[in-house]
């Protein structure tokens, strides 16, 4: 009876996933629709889409908008929205694989220092270097940062033979609350008129989006994202133990090293752009996981459409709360992501 339901619970996983990638794409559209509709000025959905039609074939719709409508639309809320989706996915791609290498379900770009390496690079390029090589000096010290505590995670387990995820996550943990305190010493030795922007940013904010800086999130998320799928099956590996997955052939230690570059690259990239935005990649793989079961190769292109998907609601809900003020977005997704926590250990007790 057991391997019987255990049968039909795979088939219906089974066909539920193209059903559900499917939703989740149409219902980022409507969400990327949505937030770009609302705002100071409220734009109808079908103007929006008309503007962006309008913007990528002129003269395929009839202009009855105003320049400046047009204007909030392309040049200010559209990035925003794209940056939005782009670093949610890419967010969520990182917890995902984290919480596969560690078999930790707490497992995040937080908990393991990653972030905190990411926000600390970007720190020293904002208040003490400058952007001395253009825009690309943010990504590029948010991902040394971020490389630098992946690094420290790593060479600290392997000093302390630390070789379980369990040990591997309270060592990550020990190096984000270090690098978080070096960080905050460069925010008290820095400019004091630039610091309040610092700490605007270290909570999550989007306001300055661009379509000339969307190519360096995209790239990341195409090629950090593209190596996480192509070694899906790994990850899945990997989630049944060590030992299990060495005896498939997988080289364990290697593997996982690679894995923490792989998401020291993403979230760099990610936080590079969008400042430090907590509990997407905690939160969402447990979500994907109630629809398509614990298979990697399922979880991460549903999880970077809903990861994509949290964060544009959330921006928009950020605009609407504070309006005409922009909340930091960390707030939305903290208060969320407390909530969804509180509410899954209540589900758990039952």
């Amino acid at each position: 009876m057991t391997a019987a339901v255990l049968a039909v619970r795979t088939t219906l996983v089974l066909h539920r996933f193209p059903l559900s990638l499917l939703g989740a794409g149409l219902a980022l559209v409507a969400a990327i629709g949505f937030a770009v509709s609302v705002g100071a000025v409220a734009i109808p959905v079908g103007t929006v889409w008309a503007i962006a039609l309008d913007q990528l074939w002129p003269g395929l719709v009839h202009a009855d908008w105003s320049a400046g409508r047009a204007n909030i639309v392309w040049e200010i809320r559209f990035p925003r929205a794209l940056l939005a989706a782009v670093v949610g996915a890419g967010l969520a791609l990182v917890g995902t694989a984290l919480q596969a290498v560690t078999r930790n379900p707490l497992a995040d770009p937080h908990l393991l220092g990653v972030s905190s390496g990411a926000c600390c690079g970007a720190i020293v390029a904002l208040l003490h270097t400058g952007l001395f090589l253009g825009l690309v000096t943010l990504p590029l010290f948010a991902f040394a940062g971020a490389l630098v505590a992946t690094g420290l995670v790593l060479a600290l387990t392997t000093a302390t033979a630390a070789r379980s995820a369990d040990r591997l996550v309270l060592v990550g943990v020990a190096v984000s609350f270090v690098i978080m305190a070096a960080a905050n010493i460069l925010i008290f030795l820095g400019d004091p008129r630039a610091a309040h922007t610092v700490v605007f940013w270290m909570l999550g904010g989007l306001g300055m989006a661009e379509w000339s800086h969307l190519a360096w999130p995209v790239g990341a998320l195409l090629l950090g994202g593209g190596w996480l799928m192509a070694n899906a099956r790994l990850l899945t590996a990997m989630t049944v133990g060590d030992e299990t997955a060495a005896a498939l052939g997988i080289e364990v230690e290697r593997f996982r090293r690679a894995v923490f570059v792989a998401t020291a690259f993403l979230t760099g990239a990610m936080v590079a752009f969008s400042g430090a935005i907590g509990f997407v990649g905690l939160m969402v793989p447990h979500v994907v996981r109630l629809v398509v079961g614990g298979s990697v190769e399922r979880m991460v292109p549903l999880a970077a459409l809903v990861g994509a998907i949290f964060l544009v609601l959330a921006d928009a809900a950020a605009r609407l709360l504070a309006a005409p003020e922009d909340m930091p977005i960390g707030i939305v997704t903290g208060v969320v992501g407390g909530l969804f926590f509180l509410a899954m250990m209540a589900r758990t007790r039952r």
